[in-house]
Parts: C-alpha cells; sequence; structure tokens
C-alpha cells in the first residue's frame, strides 16, 4: 500500500504542516525548523502531533 499524506502540528510554534508519511529525509518545521519527522525505512517516526490524514 501506498504511504498517505499527514497534517501535522508543530509542538514549538504551532504552525500547521502536510508532510508524506514514509519520508526518505529528515522533514523540518518550515517556521522555526523544528524537526518534525525522520525517516526509519518504512513509516517516518512523527515527532509532532497528527491532526489527520489529508485525502
Amino acid at each position: 500500500m501506498a504511504g498517505q499524506f499527514v497534517k501535522v502540528k508543530c509542538e514549538k510554534c504551532k504552525n500547521e504542516q502536510v508532510i508524506f508519511e514514509k519520508t526518505a529525509s529528515v522533514i523540518h518545521c518550515l517556521v522555526c525548523s523544528e524537526v518534525l519527522a525522520e525517516p526509519t525505512g518504512g513509516k517516518a517516526k512523527i515527532k509532532a502531533k497528527v491532526l489527520g490524514v489529508v485525502k
């Protein structure tokens, strides 16, 4: 099954951002540069609050 896009909220600055759940690189917040997700080889380790799946 293909991955999905998820909407996350940065814990530091409260910015909401859409990211891919199976990312191959580290994803940073566009506002404060906090790490939101890290690759693991499959689903990413998401370090931000997940708000939901984008359809």
